[in-house]
């Protein structure tokens, strides 16, 4: 706390003080950040799960597999089987369509094969209604 004893020159007249007591400033605004603390409600982050009881459900049947490979000459195979022509390409499509539980068919090109070749296969498997194909290796694209 500061107060002023009197003047430097010596006269009568009180001079202006320009220093502010910013202590009790201080303690106000501490008093009220302690207030704002305790009034916030603790944020709590978790989240309830309903964990089921008991084992595990037994582990579900891996899907089968029917691969047609392409090899650089547009020779197509199932499941390592030559397939002749387009026609008994569509039959096998067209039954692992039907099935009662469908194969994942995984089409296989050799890095060489014509486009032509791999779109044929594609759209063939479209047009028996296959809905699990994919093409597997296709890392062997990327350059």
């Amino acid at each position: 706390m500061a107060f002023n004893l009197g003047t430097e020159n010596g006269s009568d007249d009180p001079d202006v003080m320009i220093d502010i007591n910013t202590t009790p400033l201080i303690d106000v605004m501490l008093v009220l950040l302690i207030m704002l603390i305790i009034t916030i409600p603790l944020q709590t982050h978790s989240v309830r799960l309903d964990m089921p009881d008991g084992p595990p459900p037994p582990a579900t049947v891996l899907p089968e597999v029917a691969r047609i490979d392409i090899d650089p000459q547009g020779l197509i195979r199932w499941n390592g089987e030559p397939v002749p022509d387009r026609a008994d390409l569509e039959a096998r499509l067209h039954q692992a369509a039907t099935a009662a539980n469908p194969p994942e068919v995984h089409v296989r090109p050799d890095k060489a094969v014509a486009y032509s070749h791999v779109a044929g296969v594609m759209a063939a498997a479209q047009h028996q209604g296959v809905t699990k194909l994919g093409v597997v290796g296709a890392e062997q694209f990327l350059e």
